[in-house]
Order: C-alpha cells, then structure tokens, then sequence
C-alpha cells in the first residue's frame, strides 16, 4: 500500500483556478497508474483523472475539458490542474498510485493518503 500526500487545496470562487500535487513514485509499474479521485460530503467516492505508465490520460465526464492531469518526472510530482472549477467540484481531493485508478475508481480506503480539500463558492 502506498499512502500518498496531496497538497494545493483551497477556497475558490466559481470560475477560478487551483493546482493539486503529490508526490509519487520514480517508475511507474505498468499495471499500476497514478491519479486522482474526490470525495464530496454525502457523495460517493469518484475518480476524477488518471495517468498510466505510458502517460496516457484517463478524465471523468464530469471533469474532461477542464483539469489536466501531468507529471513532473524529474521531480516525480503528479499535478493537477483545475480550472473553471464549479460548485460541485467541492470535495476531498486524494491522490493514488494503485491499479484501481486505472479504472477511475479509488482505491481501497486502507490506501488512502492525506487528501486537500477543495471548497468552490459561488
């Protein structure tokens, strides 16, 4: 299990602009992608973009078109983008390097790490 540190949250307004990051590892196994996935108070968990170990990008609908996942390899720093930010973009912000976000989907909360909150008013 690997426990991962997202940092850049905030408070924004609606229409505004935040960066997330984190930390991951060098190398990328292939079966495994590193990503980002949120979690709103009474909503379910939700992947919100992935990158593989080819660095091929993954986004959820609610998402594509305005956050930009990439990565940093020399400073193996994964980054998160977010513009246009909504409302409902309110949440949890985690980051994962596990198989499951591959799918979009979060990882076992066993292996959840420290998330950001993100808080967009309108």
């Amino acid at each position: 299990q690997i426990h991962l540190a997202a940092a850049g949250g905030g408070s924004v307004q609606a229409g505004g602009s935040l960066r997330l990051s984190c930390e991951v590892s060098r190398r990328i196994p292939f079966n495994v992608c590193v990503g980002w996935f949120r979690q709103a108070p009474g909503k379910g968990d939700e992947g919100v973009a992935r990158l593989n170990s080819v660095e091929q990008t993954h986004y959820g609908d609610s998402v594509r078109g305005r956050f930009t996942i990439s990565k940093d390899a020399a400073k193996n720093i994964l980054y998160l983008q977010m513009d246009s930010l909504k409302p409902d973009d309110t949440a949890m912000y985690y980051c994962a390097e596990d198989r499951a976000i591959c799918e979009l989907k979060a990882p076992d909360v066993g292996s959840w790490g420290q998330g950001t909150q993100v808080t967009v008013s309108s």
